[in-house]
């Protein structure tokens, strides 16, 4: 499997000019991890951070779901999210962008390019206080049906490849 020490992450961050970095905070289903470590892989993510307390950990059904992404991924398990999000504002100029429901911002209209990581909440209640109050920016995906929000795993779907779309036409 691919994984890396946080240690390991920070020199990845610097020698990479557009690093793209997924933060999962406190995913907690393997099958959730599973699909979102393949999203990842498709969109060409760097590494993919999770916190290691309240998360789901890199498991066998993890594993599966991910078709060959939890090898190709590294996936980098921090002690304390909120540290890490503020160093890479801080010491790499990295944009740490969130989902929230209730953000005013829209997704399609925030620019996705250059180093960025993009924050994912968790299953039912999203991103924690602390870490929505360390994102640059909160955005939403425009919703126009009955629900209220998509699954984490169709969100990160959604959020990654505006991402890749965004970068491909930036050049």
């Amino acid at each position: 499997m691919a994984r890396l020490l946080e240690e390991d992450l920070y020199p990845i961050i610097e020698e990479t000019p557009d690093i793209l970095l997924l933060v999962l905070d406190g995913v907690q289903d393997p099958h959730n991890l599973g699909a979102c470590l393949r999203t990842a892989d498709g969109a060409g993510v760097d590494a993919v951070v999770i916190p290691k307390d309240r998360s789901s950990p890199v498991t066998e059904t993890v594993v599966r779901i991910a078709c060959g992404a939890a090898e190709s991924v590294p996936v980098v398990a921090v002690t304390n999210l909120a540290r890490f999000l503020e160093r890479i504002r801080e010491d790499y100029g990295v944009r740490v962008i969130g989902t929230s429901d209730r953000a005013t911002a829209d997704l399609y209209a925030c620019d996705l390019t250059g180093p960025l990581a993009i924050a994912m909440g968790s299953e039912e209640k999203g991103l924690r206080r602390l870490t929505e109050d360390l994102c640059d920016t909160l955005v939403r995906i425009p919703m126009l049906g009955q629900v209220e929000c998509l699954n984490v795993s169709n969100a990160t779907a959604v959020c990654l490849f505006e991402a890749v779309r965004q970068r491909l036409a930036a050049g």
